[in-house]
């Protein structure tokens, strides 16, 4: 029988609270997510902020593209859905959570490509990772963060200045050698969408015959997590952490679907 994922969950439990903000984070590691996930940008005054999209036009009330924006201007935005949450999340916060967590919690940092400051933003993570005593880990599989991103790039620059942080490189779609399990050297872990496996499960099989663990993203169905299951996923990204986490305990539990996915 293949292992169970471990659950991450996608930009916190963003089903039942708005992406990105302290409650959806705050939440996922009540519904015990083995890891977090989030998207980090850089502010105009050089913080590394959980946003994923170039603009705050579509998770705030505010407007305005977030590379142009200072922490202290967003401090003032709702990024909030049903309920008022004022102020940016800054990666620093959500570190310092991860690191206050009473169980074992991973990071799944994925920097986004392209942006106004190109390579600046993995030069402040690597320089926010080193801060935290997180940069430099004694034994990578034991890492508590991992870094990601769908630029190729992006993840061989983070390589080369933090070597012993893992890193994940994302994909929507295989090219070249890719559908056969290979990846450069300097990826350690294989990123594909969910999609993916469904028109080809035995890639997770293929990359690990290679020595590559696969991160699969987004899982949120009941049929694509029994995919990731049997194909051998070692991490599952969600959006809902506990329903997922409980359909993998128990496919037929009755609380599975208690839990809107």
């Amino acid at each position: 029988m293949a292992e169970i994922p471990e659950v991450v969950a996608h930009r916190g439990a963003s089903a039942h609270r708005a992406e990105h903000t302290r409650s959806a984070y705050e939440l996922a590691l009540e519904q015990g997510a083995d890891a977090l996930e989030c998207d980090v940008r850089v502010t105009r005054d050089g913080h590394l902020v959980c946003v994923h999209d170039r603009r705050i036009d579509r998770t705030s009330n505010g407007r305005g593209v977030v590379s142009a924006l200072t922490v202290a201007a967003m401090a003032e935005v709702d990024f909030g859905r049903s309920a008022a949450e004022y102020g940016v999340l800054t990666l620093d916060e959500l570190l310092g959570m991860v690191r206050a967590s009473p169980r074992r919690t991973r990071l799944f940092v994925e920097t986004k490509h392209p942006v106004r400051y190109g390579g600046l933003v993995e030069q402040k993570l690597v320089a926010l990772l080193a801060r935290h005593g997180l940069s430099a880990p004694a034994d990578p599989a034991e890492s508590p963060v991992f870094m990601m991103s769908f630029a190729p790039a992006a993840v061989r620059r983070f390589k080369e200045a933090a070597p012993d942080v893992p890193t994940v490189l994302l994909f929507s779609r295989f090219t070249g050698l890719r559908r056969g399990g290979v990846l450069p050297s300097w990826a350690d872990l294989a990123g594909p969408d969910v999609r993916l496996l469904r028109e080809d499960p035995g890639f997770v099989a293929r990359a690990a015959a290679l020595g590559r663990d696969t991160y699969c993203w987004t899982v949120d169905e009941p049929a694509d997590i029994e995919l990731c299951r049997g194909a051998g996923v070692r991490y599952l990204a969600t959006n809902s952490p506990e329903a997922t986490r409980l359909h993998l305990a128990d496919p037929d539990s009755s609380r599975f679907g208690s839990v809107a996915l």
